[in-house]
C-alpha cells in the first residue's frame, strides 16, 4: 500500500492588529464560538442568540474598548478588548487554542498597558485560568459576576 502524503498545513504568521469596522461580525462569531466552548452550561441559561452579541459589540464593546483581533490566513481567530488597564475580552477559537495566538494577544495588551493589567473570568473556566497563571497573573479577588450572569468568577491581576 503507497505511503499517504501527510496533509499537514503550515500555520502562516499570525497578525495582531486593531479590528477594522466592517469585521464585527466576525468578531462576534469568534467571541461566541470561544464562549459556548468555555463555559457552555452558562451560555445555554443565558441563551443568548448571534444577533445579541452582534449589538452588545457594537454598541456596548466598540465605543468604549480597543479591540484588538489575531488573523490567520486572512482569516480572524481571535479577539482582545482592553480599555486602561482593563483586560475585558480575549478568546481564541476554540479548534486554534493551545497554538500561542492568546498569547500574542496577551504581549500586546501588555505593551498597550505597561504598568499592569486585571481581568475577570469564571471560576469555572479552568482553561482562562491556567492560560493567565501561566502568563503570570494572580488571583486577587473571588465573588460573583453581575446579573445577568451572577456566576461565581475570579479576579486576576498582572504587574510587570
Amino acid at each position: 500500500m503507497p505511503r499517504r502524503r501527510s496533509d499537514t498545513r503550515r500555520m502562516s504568521r499570525v497578525t495582531v492588529r486593531e479590528i477594522r469596522e466592517h469585521e464585527v461580525p466576525d468578531v462576534a462569531g469568534v467571541w461566541r464560538r470561544a464562549r459556548i466552548d468555555a463555559v457552555p452550561e452558562i451560555e445555554a441559561r443565558l441563551g443568548h442568540s448571534f444577533q445579541d452579541d452582534l449589538e452588545h459589540m457594537t454598541r456596548g464593546v466598540l465605543p468604549h474598548y480597543a479591540v484588538w483581533v489575531a488573523e490567520l490566513d486572512g482569516r480572524i481567530v481571535a479577539v482582545m478588548t482592553l480599555r486602561g488597564s482593563d483586560l475585558d475580552k480575549l478568546y481564541v477559537e476554540p479548534a486554534l487554542q493551545r497554538r500561542g495566538i492568546g498569547s500574542l494577544l496577551l504581549e500586546r495588551a501588555k505593551q498597550e498597558s505597561p504598568s499592569g493589567l486585571t481581568l475577570c473570568t469564571h471560576q469555572i473556566n479552568a482553561t482562562a485560568r491556567a492560560f493567565y497563571e501561566k502568563n503570570g497573573f494572580r488571583a486577587t479577588r473571588f465573588g460573583v459576576s453581575p446579573p445577568p450572569e451572577s456566576e461565581p468568577d475570579v479576579e486576576y491581576e498582572w504587574t510587570p
